[in-house]
């Protein structure tokens, strides 16, 4: 029942940049990390970027690294993942999640780690 609600997806040329939003619905978000995941056409869900409940340590996947930067502003129960010089391989669904076991100052891209998901926003990057 930890509703997270993405927002922010749209369609964007490459070399373009987009930000994305996760907020908890109804709940605080500030005693979870938080991860972005992403899954595009024919793909499996795939880590993007993680950020730790104060927002003092973050990590990236190698493909984004550099380009994407990940955020917090519990005041505003709010995770933001920026994206910069999109790609046309950055096209998928951008899902944000929470784990409500995992060590709180150890941020993770394993999709397995994370037990609730929003509903994920469209990010489609046109060439």
């Amino acid at each position: 029942q930890l509703q997270l609600v993405e927002s922010g997806g749209g369609l964007v040329q490459s070399g373009g940049s987009l930000t994305l939003s996760c907020a908890g619905a109804g709940f605080a978000i500030d005693r979870y990390i938080i991860g972005w995941f992403r899954q595009g056409p024919g793909k499996e869900r795939e880590g993007v970027s993680c950020v730790t409940t104060n927002g003092d340590s973050t990590k990236y996947a190698d493909s984004v690294q550099g380009r994407f930067t990940v955020s917090r502003d519990n005041a505003k129960n709010t995770v933001y993942l920026q994206m910069h010089n999109l790609k046309p391989e950055d096209t998928a669904v951008y899902y944000c999640g929470l784990s409500t076991w995992a060590v709180q100052s150890m941020c993770v891209m394993t999709p397995v780690v994370y037990n609730s998901w929003g509903q994920g926003t469209q990010v489609s990057v046109s060439t």
